[in-house]
């Protein structure tokens, strides 16, 4: 039984953002006070009472504006509208009730979904007088509540509630694939969301920064649950402005990174690798994580037999710590290879969660190291005695060798490929932790 969907709509500035949050029990959309800062819609799942539902955050609607990105924001909202079972129309306790609040309360009318409408901003009792102007909107009795107090909301989940069904126990947890589409400004992350989801889940403009916050969409394909992240573009730090918001964005498009499984790197084909593009590609690997490399926009190259291999041989260059990640050459826009992407993903985190027996872990080693003795620094000889695989995301093994100081970085790295070559982990990097053992011990 999927989970009811709560949209919480109304005019900018109304106080959405604050009671998704405290709701939520996180801070997962941003709150300023400033009109516009929610864009897109914002989900999380939440529980009152043995109900389990999921609430939608939605950026405000201004029914009047001509300006590109409000009327996105509206549209987003109306998506949500459309979907949704239960709608929340915010409405301010402290400004009263206004003309936008009048055309959206008749476009919520037309909608013929539940409406609950919520006066938030009502901070103290002596406030009630102000709650009977909203009768005027024909929804019903208002709820009165103060999300930055936390005043009221007991008794509006009740109300909420009143308009779903009781689920028992949430739903199963299936094993869930994360995906972080991350990248600089104006990539193309959005268009690839939309088009691998098939709707537009993300508002998409030429306007870098567009998206601010890191929306997470469940889907499932061939019978396997994802969680796509679509990010804010990660700028450079003196592109940034002195602006709060943009800070909050960046900070959570590489959280996203960080909880990801698998992190798909978008470059602009038109582009090239930039140094921006390194520095992203760098937290993705500081991070553990695996990564895909996105070229983006392919359809925009004028191309010959050889421009794919010349390209991907300039990336190889550019991104040497990343080789093993694997390059898709893509057009979100024109959905050109599109599904090699999540058939790559499914693949990577396979790689990336393969466990290797302890057995046949040493007999590749033993190889290994008769392919190419271990060095000898200032007379001393690097042994290594044997390897255990630790953990997984990424493939974590530990060497048991006689002295740290002895192993070089260039034999290690020696030891990984032999790894790779005879195990694959396409897509991931490896980690070693070195741990000292004598020969007595031994």
């Amino acid at each position: 039984m999927s989970r009811p969907l709560i949209a919480i709509v109304g005019r900018p500035n109304v106080g959405k953002s604050t009671f998704f949050n405290k709701i939520a029990g996180r801070r997962i959309s941003i709150v300023e006070d400033t009109p516009g800062v929610t864009r897109d819609r914002i989900y999380a799942d939440c529980e009152w009472q043995g109900h389990f539902f999921t609430l939608i955050d939605t950026g405000g609607i201004d029914p009047r504006t001509d300006d590109i990105l409000l009327r996105q924001m509206r549209h987003q909202a109306e998506i949500a509208i459309e979907t949704c079972d239960v709608i929340l129309f915010f409405v301010d306790g402290r400004t009263g009730l206004t003309a936008d609040d009048e055309d959206v309360g008749a476009m919520l009318r037309r909608s013929q979904k539940p409406v609950v409408l919520v006066v938030n901003k009502m901070d103290h009792a002596g406030m009630s007088d102000n709650l009977y102007e909203f009768y005027n909107l024909g929804l019903g009795d208002p709820v009165a509540i103060s999300s930055t107090n936390m005043l009221g909301l007991g008794d509006l989940l009740d109300e909420i509630i009143k308009h779903i069904p009781k689920e028992t126990t949430p739903e199963p947890e299936e094993s869930t694939i994360g995906i972080a589409v991350v990248g600089r400004p104006n990539v193309g992350k959005s268009s690839l969301v939309n088009r691998i989801l098939g709707s537009e889940r993300s508002m998409v403009s030429d306007i870098a920064g567009t998206t601010r916050d890191a929306l997470d969409t469940a889907f499932t394909r061939d019978g396997q649950r994802y969680n796509i992240i679509d990010t804010a573009g990660i700028r450079r730090k003196r592109a940034i402005e002195d602006e709060s918001i943009e800070r909050y964005s960046i900070v959570r498009a590489l959280a996203a990174i960080r909880r990801c499984d698998v992190a798909l790197i978008l470059i602009d084909a038109q582009d090239g690798v930039t140094e921006q593009d390194t520095k992203i590609a760098g937290y993705v690997h500081d991070e553990g994580k695996a990564a895909i490399i996105v070229v983006n926009k392919w359809d925009t190259v004028e191309k010959d037999t050889k421009t794919m291999d010349q390209f991907k041989a300039k990336i190889r260059n550019d991104l040497k710590f990343m080789d093993y990640a694997p390059i898709l050459f893509i057009s979100a826009l024109t959905g050109q290879r599109l599904p090699n992407v999540i058939t790559t993903v499914k693949t990577v985190h396979e790689q990336a969660t393969r466990r290797i027996t302890t057995g046949l872990l040493n007999d590749i080693l033993t190889d290994t190291l008769s392919g190419l003795q271990p060095p000898t620094i200032a007379g001393r000889k690097l042994k290594v005695y044997y390897a255990t695989q630790q953990s997984v995301s990424p493939p974590t093994f530990v060497l048991f060798i006689n002295d740290e100081r002895l192993m070089h970085f260039s034999y290690q790295r020696y030891i990984e490929n032999c790894f790779r070559k005879a195990f694959g982990f396409e897509g991931t990097p490896i980690r070693f932790i070195l741990r000292e053992k004598n020969s007595k011990e031994e």
